[in-house]
């Protein structure tokens, strides 16, 4: 979504139990959804444990369904981005797509704009779990760094881009929420 700035900084975030659920799972979780990095070039250097998504077929009447991430990290996710929602945006609108997502250490993702209706209409949110010093998030021709223990709202309607030149992987668990003027699809329970 279009949010008249490149960031916003959400506040703090108590994500302990989210960063220890993600960081306990198994080799084999990264793999069991591979959609984003099939389909988008940019994704090719990310793995993804994946809880919720929708390939925004037939919007604004998308289908939204549990991924293989969902009996995985819904107990400690499912808080967190309802505590985001509470505090800053209207009630009653849909989670659309909540993953954790991986960037590998030495990878990178190019610079894209999201570009499928969803995108325009939702509100991404970015909780970073684990980062790095090499870590650089480039949004609007400028350097971000986002922190552990904050959420942020990108504006994924200006070109953004992410590089980890660092040893270690970075994780950010991320979520997109469409206002309920927007869509009609009640996120799964």
């Amino acid at each position: 979504m279009d949010i008249e700035m490149p960031i916003k900084c959400l506040g703090l975030v108590d994500v302990e139990a989210l960063r220890h659920t993600v960081l306990s799972q198994e080799r084999d979780a990264w793999y069991e959804q591979k959609y984003r990095q099939k389909e988008y070039d940019v994704h090719r250097y990310t793995e993804s444990i994946v809880m919720v998504f929708t390939d925004g077929s037939g919007w604004p009447n998308i289908e939204i369904s549990k991924q293989p991430g969902w009996n995985k990290l819904a107990d400690a996710a499912v808080p967190v981005m309802h505590d985001i929602v509470d505090k800053h945006y209207p009630a009653g609108g849909a989670i659309i797509r909540a993953m954790a997502a991986k960037l590998l250490a030495g990878g990178k993702i190019k610079p894209h704009r999201d570009s499928h209706p969803s995108f325009y209409h939702g509100h991404r949110i970015h909780i970073p779990l684990t980062t790095n010093s090499r870590v650089r998030f480039m949004l609007d021709g400028r350097p971000y760094k986002m922190e552990v223990g904050q959420a942020y709202e990108i504006n994924n309607q200006k070109l953004h881009s992410v590089m980890n030149k660092g040893t270690e992987d970075r994780i950010t668990f991320i979520f997109d929420y469409v206002p309920p003027d927007h869509v009609n699809r009640p996120t799964p329970q």
